[in-house]
């Protein structure tokens, strides 16, 4: 199958970025009075929009939630979104999909503007076609609409060429309301169980097999 669109979550898909998001969130959290000391039970945070999670993960309200996400956004945007950094073999990846004629594209629910950021840091954004993401502050758009945004922006109907990257559920349950294939990252920060149960049409253990996958004629 030739894969001729293709979008790329980014945390844990092209971006190992737990260090800056789960300091963002214990930020957060110390801000609002709940504090958590480890690190590793924020991971879950990682991928799916923040005012869900702060709900979820530890009860929150709407508005403590909606106050989690500004002290989020205060760490993030002074340090947080540069605890980062790119996946081995990425850009070489990137390179040659774009070399054998595949569009290429991030499709995030992070805000825009970090997203952006943080692909100029690491000399990515040249390497796509486009960049989508949140747009407006406290808000949280469903994946499945920023997916049907670039669809609609890039003027993609071909849906059977196109396909989701990601390594959370939310990336597989969106590419299926949207109709696009999927592939899970299972280097990223999702388990193979949340994979497989969220629809996955086909998962890819490493960037390496990831790139055999979408280079398929």
């Amino acid at each position: 199958m030739r894969y001729q669109n293709i979008f790329f979550d980014l945390d844990g898909t092209l971006t190992a970025s737990e260090e800056g998001i789960t300091k963002a969130v214990q930020y957060a959290l110390e801000k609002l009075g709940v504090p958590e000391p480890d690190l590793n039970k924020l991971r879950p945070f990682i991928g799916p929009p923040l005012m869900e999670s702060f709900g979820k993960y530890y009860t929150l309200t709407e508005e403590q939630s909606e106050r989690g996400c500004a002290y989020y956004r205060e760490y993030y945007d002074r340090q947080g979104k540069y605890e980062n950094q790119v996946y081995p073999g990425i850009p070489g990846m990137l390179d040659r999909l774009r070399e054998k004629g595949h569009r290429v594209y991030v499709v995030t629910a992070k805000g825009e503007n970090f997203a952006r950021d943080i692909l100029d840091h690491f000399d990515l954004t040249r390497r796509f076609d486009d960049i989508v993401g949140q747009k407006v502050d406290g808000l949280s758009i469903p994946k499945a609409d920023l997916i049907r945004q670039m669809l609609e922006q890039q003027q993609i109907s071909e849906l059977s060429g196109t396909v989701m990257v990601g390594d959370r559920e939310n990336d597989m349950t969106a590419a299926a309301e949207s109709g696009i294939h999927s592939i899970g990252a299972l280097y990223g920060y999702g388990s193979l169980e949340e994979l497989r149960k969220a629809g996955a049409e086909r998962i890819a253990g490493s960037v390496a097999e990831l790139e055999e996958m979408l280079l398929e004629e």
